[in-house]
């Protein structure tokens, strides 16, 4: 029989290796996001979302991609661009994505900025979705 006070070291480990992990994650892409349709608790598939990052002179684009069938991308930046710090800005085209399921949204499209200061972390936005409201926060 293991004691409780045996398996703590493991535990460590555990965390160590998420840590890793996670950068690991951060050197491959470091930008992800997820939309889920809180209305019926389903992915939402097929959101187009574009990425931007603030500059001195204005936004500029850096991609576009659409949500996979488990409502994720799960790589948003783009491979061939140095990912730097900076305010950044992902826009989800939510009314397409509602007028294509014959659902009126009070929102066509849904800004969402955000700052990275850590460039080997890996930044997750999530997207809580319904035609008359949306939350969105830092994931993992």
């Amino acid at each position: 029989m293991t004691s409780r006070l045996t398996r703590l070291p493991l535990l460590g480990a555990g965390i160590v290796l998420s840590s890793a992990v996670a950068t690991a994650m951060a050197a491959d892409n470091p930008l992800s996001v997820h939309v889920l349709n809180i209305q019926n608790g389903q992915p939402s598939p097929g959101v187009e979302v574009e990425l931007e990052r603030r500059t001195d002179t204005g936004w500029k684009y850096l991609s576009t991609e659409t949500t996979d069938n488990a409502g994720r991308i799960s790589a948003l930046y783009p491979e061939d661009e140095s990912f730097e710090p900076g305010v950044y800005r992902v826009t989800f085209e939510t009314g397409e994505w509602f007028e294509a399921r014959d659902t009126a949204t009070f929102f066509p499209e849904i800004p969402v900025l955000f700052q990275v200061e850590n460039t080997m972390q890996h930044y997750h936005v999530p997207m809580l979705l319904s035609p008359y409201g949306y939350s969105t926060y830092r994931g993992n």
